[in-house]
């Protein structure tokens, strides 16, 4: 309760900020004393288990450790992302304070769906997060291609809000309780009524677009290439993990007792996302576009979770969501740095940015599943699960050779960066590379290495 409150509080205060101050920079430091006083309050309720603020939800929201440990993350995350790309998010446009505060506000709906208990409350918080993702895909009005990305994404989201809400619909009139809390939706293992099968249908649709999993990621690669890149890397990260989480949360708490019935449909999903975001991304020139499609690749490992529903699966998850935000987030903030976002962009970059290099280096290793990295463990932790699970063993090998087939295209970035020469130095980084800059991503190369070697650094908070 205290970061939802919070966070919606500060996107306010950031508002009426921008109306008494032009400041640019100040706008950024506060958003940082914003996400730092958010992450300590979240932890206090952690702790405590007494939020500051007492308020009757009437069992809307439902706060455990595992909520909490996974609104950690994304504040933590978040709070990187600010101090690594503050400086770029003012150079988007004039609106720099409506920024940070879309961004909270973001922030505010991911601690919703973090801790829904009814499909209303999941709704609103699917919406909270939404519509600013919308204004900031579109916040480069002189770049067409942010034009069209923002229109792009807002009648694709719009539509599969459609289906979600009809969804829900569905679910309300076919539950024998008429209740539109989700462990009050259906009860047993008996085969599913008509209408219930048909919503559980929709909402995995619709939920299926928002991690864009295959065959629903059609808008993942313009959207993301098109808006601004600092805002691309927040999207790619934060926000698809909280929607990842939204997804296991609804499905494991409404339909839980009859995973047998539904899991054929995420078998399906997790092939698909995998052969379809790794095959295409092999054949990517762009960096940026080549992480879209690998970020539909790691959804389709992130779904081992929704197979499987175990406590591996539950690990895994807060754990894949720590690794892949953190090296997601330094990948992207090198690529803001550079000229040229295609792969030749980065040709030579071992000799002229030796420390940008070798951050860049571990955040792709992490992202492949290269052992002494978070992303390797994430792997791990997802394959346990599936393998605990003892059902589609060809799922998991599928799997192992997906991950392979990464390899390729994120080592090309490492071949250019080492063992190409620039043309004459015109692909070099811009000249914001400062040393602050520098050192935050040697820190988050550190934290992934670390996690890699001491997991239990993410899990053991789902246990407090």
């Amino acid at each position: 309760m205290n970061a939802i409150i919070l966070t919606a509080a500060w996107g306010v205060l950031m508002m009426l900020s921008g109306a008494f101050s032009s400041n640019k920079a100040m706008a950024k430091y506060l958003a940082v004393a914003g996400v730092v006083l958010a992450l300590i309050v979240n932890c206090m309720e952690m702790n405590s288990g007494a939020p500051f603020f007492s308020i009757d939800v009437k069992d809307m929201l439902r706060f455990n450790s595992f909520n909490l440990t996974f609104i950690n993350i994304a504040l933590g995350c978040t709070l990187l992302y600010f101090l690594l790309n503050g400086s770029d998010i003012e150079k988007v446009g004039e609106h720099v304070p409506e920024y940070f505060a879309l961004l909270f506000f973001v922030l505010s709906g991911i601690a919703i769906i973090s801790t829904f208990n009814t499909l209303l409350m999941l709704f609103i918080g699917i919406e909270i997060v939404s519509i600013p993702l919308y204004i900031l895909t579109g916040s480069d009005k002189r770049n067409l291609k942010s034009n069209e990305a923002g229109l792009k994404y807002f009648l694709m989201g719009s539509f599969s809000t459609g289906i979600m809400l009809l969804g829900i619909a569905l679910l309300y009139g076919g539950s024998a309780t008429g209740s539109f809390y989700i462990s009050n939706i259906i009860s047993g293992n008996a085969p599913m009524p008509p209408m219930i099968a048909a919503g559980l249908v929709l909402l995995l649709i619709s939920m299926a677009f928002k991690v864009s999993a295959a065959p629903f990621h059609f808008w993942t690669p313009d959207v993301y290439d098109g808006a601004p890149t600092v805002f691309t890397s927040f999207m790619a990260t934060v926000v698809k993990a909280a929607a990842f989480f939204a997804f296991v949360r609804l499905f494991e708490n409404a339909f839980g007792s009859m995973h047998a019935q539904w899991q054929t449909l995420i078998v399906i999903l997790i092939a698909a996302t995998l052969l379809i975001g790794n095959l295409t991304a092999v054949f990517q020139q762009s960096v940026k576009r080549m992480l879209a499609y690998s970020s539909i690749a790691q959804a389709g490992f992130m779904l081992f979770s929704l197979f499987a529903l175990n406590g591996f699966a539950k690990e895994g998850l807060v754990l894949y969501a720590a690794a892949y935000s953190l090296a997601s987030i330094g990948i992207f903030a090198i690529l803001i740095k550079m000229n040229d976002y295609t792969i030749d962009g980065f040709n030579g970059l071992g000799k002229q940015q030796p420390v940008l290099a070798l951050t860049a280096t571990i955040f792709l290793l992490s992202l492949t599943g290269i052992p002494l990295t978070a992303g390797f463990q994430s792997k791990f932790y997802m394959l346990m699960a599936a393998v605990q699970k003892g059902q589609h063993t060809w799922l998991v090998i599928l799997a192992v050779l997906c991950a392979a087939i990464s390899a390729y295209y994120y080592f090309r970035v490492i071949q250019a960066m080492y063992f190409k020469d620039s043309a004459a130095g015109e692909h070099t980084p811009d000249n914001a590379v400062t040393p602050s800059f520098k050192a935050l991503l040697v820190l988050t190369a550190v934290l992934i290495i670390v996690i890699g070697l001491f997991p239990s650094f993410i899990t053991d908070w789902l246990y407090f």
